[in-house]
């Protein structure tokens, strides 16, 4: 099954926490994940940079720091929502304000926008997206061993329905592969490349891997 980019939290069976993202794309799947400091951006592969005029919206930072928190998303909300956790709002009104400013992406798909974000040291993530039809934003409960994903395609609701019981990665580097082939991930088609950070000491772990 095809369900497009996909954004995920999940707690470690030893109890650490993660915040993962995984490009899907039959359009553009000449992208890959590199690292600046403690953050991480998707770009296009080198010698298909071309592929920005034809799709603004396939590079962009997907995964920063926001102090105790883990934030990744599909988009550039990565930044602004990143920013406003940093600077003290809370996180489910930091996601909420900065889906409802970006709004879905205006591509020939109305690409919906979604967002992951994983505390540190609590139990506690949130998923968001807002799609050409909604704008959703839930907490969730982080329990060892378990996940809660949401795309932007199909499974595009923050719902206790989209969850895998499996989650069995322990560290960033894990993380990033189980969201391209471990429990439920597998069935989904189409896999580009992936990144996660996982709670580690003081602060996170960060991975990525191309297909």
């Amino acid at each position: 099954m095809y369900i497009g980019r996909i954004v995920a939290i999940g707690r470690t069976a030893k109890g650490s926490n993660a915040a993962m993202y995984r490009v899907s794309s039959r359009s553009f799947p000449n992208r890959r994940i590199v690292r600046s400091g403690d953050q991480l951006a998707v770009i296009p592969r080198e010698g298909c940079e071309a592929d920005l005029a034809k799709n603004p919206y396939i590079s962009y930072n997907c995964l920063r720091m926001a102090g105790e928190w883990a934030v990744a998303t599909n988009g550039s909300q990565t930044d602004p929502i990143t920013e406003k956790i940093a600077s003290g709002m809370p996180v489910r009104d930091a996601v909420a304000l900065g889906l409802l400013a970006l709004d879905f992406e205006h591509d020939s798909l109305d690409t919906p926008r979604i967002v992951a974000v994983a505390h540190r040291t609590e139990p506690v993530g949130f998923l968001g997206i807002v799609r050409r039809d909604a704008l959703l934003v839930r907490e969730f409960e982080l329990k060892p061993g378990e996940a809660y994903y949401i795309s932007t395609y199909e499974k595009n609701c923050p719902c206790d329905g989209n969850h895998d019981a499996g989650f069995s990665a322990a560290t960033a580097e894990e993380a990033a592969r189980f969201m391209i082939d471990g429990g439920v991930f597998a069935d989904f088609t189409n896999p580009v490349t992936s990144c996660a950070a996982v709670a580690d000491g003081a602060g996170f772990a960060l991975a990525f891997e191309t297909v």
